[in-house]
C-alpha cells in the first residue's frame, strides 16, 4: 500500500520543461531520498508533491486522495494537516519563541484546542532536546536548534509525510548528522514517512531508498 503515489508528473517554465514525466511511489514508514545536479528539477517536484505547485499533467495521490482535485481551501487545509515541510533555511519567526513557532501549524488547525497545541508542541520540543529552550527567541538559538524548532513545527500536525528540501544545507557538519540520525529515530520510533530532497550523499545513503534525477526525469 502506498502512502504517496505520484504518476506522469511534468511542469515547464516557459519553454523549459523541468519535469518530464516522473512517476514515484511512498510506501508508509519509508525513507526517501532524491539525489542529482543542481537544476534537475528535485525542489521542483518536492513542491509539487507538497502542493505548494500545481503540476501540468500528472497526478498526485496521498492517502488515496487525488489532491489536486480539491478546492483551493481544501487543498490548504489538507496541506496544513496531512503534510509537513522542512526547508533549507528554517522560516522560524524572529519575534516568536521556540514554542510559539513550533505551535504555528495548529493555530491553524480549526481542529484543535490551545491547551492541545501548547502539549504538543511542548512535547515535541522536549523530544528533539530543546525542553530548556522553548521561551528562547531563533536568534538566541544555534543553527541546529532553530532546525529542530522547524522539524518539530513540521510534526506539530502529525503529518502523514514530510517533506524535506535540503534540510541540512545550512548546518555545520555535526549539526547536519545530528538532524540526519533525528529523521530516521522519528520514522523508527513515530512512524514517521520522509521524503527529501539532499546534496549530502551521507543523508542519501542512509536512506530506505536513493533515487536519482537528472534533466526533469527520474533516473532510479
Amino acid at each position: 500500500m502506498n502512502l504517496l503515489h505520484a504518476k506522469g508528473i511534468k511542469r515547464t517554465y516557459g519553454s523549459l520543461e523541468v519535469l518530464k514525466g516522473i512517476d514515484l511511489e511512498v510506501k508508509p514508514g519509508e525513507v526517501v531520498a532524491i539525489v542529482g545536479p543542481s537544476g534537475a528539477g528535485k525542489s521542483t517536484f518536492l513542491h509539487i508533491l507538497g502542493t505548494l505547485d500545481r503540476p501540468e499533467g500528472g497526478q498526485v495521490f496521498i492517502q488515496d486522495t487525488n489532491v489536486f482535485e480539491l478546492k483551493d481551501k481544501e487543498l490548504a487545509r489538507f496541506r496544513n494537516e496531512k503534510i509537513g515541510f522542512i526547508f533549507q533555511f528554517h522560516n522560524l519567526l524572529a519575534e516568536f519563541t521556540a514554542l510559539e513557532n513550533a505551535c504555528m501549524p495548529g493555530y491553524i488547525n480549526t481542529n484543535m484546542r490551545e491547551s492541545e497545541i501548547v502539549k504538543r508542541g511542548k512535547e515535541l520540543l522536549d523530544l528533539l532536546g530543546l525542553s530548556s529552550r522553548m521561551d528562547h527567541l531563533p536568534s538566541q538559538l544555534s543553527g541546529g536548534e532553530q532546525q529542530r524548532v522547524a522539524v518539530a513545527r513540521a510534526l506539530l500536525n502529525k503529518p502523514v509525510v514530510i517533506l524535506a528540501d535540503e534540510p541540512s544545507g545550512n548546518l555545520d557538519s555535526q549539526s547536519a548528522l545530528d538532524l540526519h540520525h533525528l529523521f530516521f529515530r522519528l520514522r523508527d520510533e513515530l512512524g514517521h514517512t520522509f521524503v527529501i530532497v539532499t546534496h549530502n550523499e551521507d543523508l542519501a545513503e542512509m536512506a530506505d531508498r536513493r533515487l536519482v534525477m537528472q534533466d526533469g526525469n527520474m533516473l532510479s
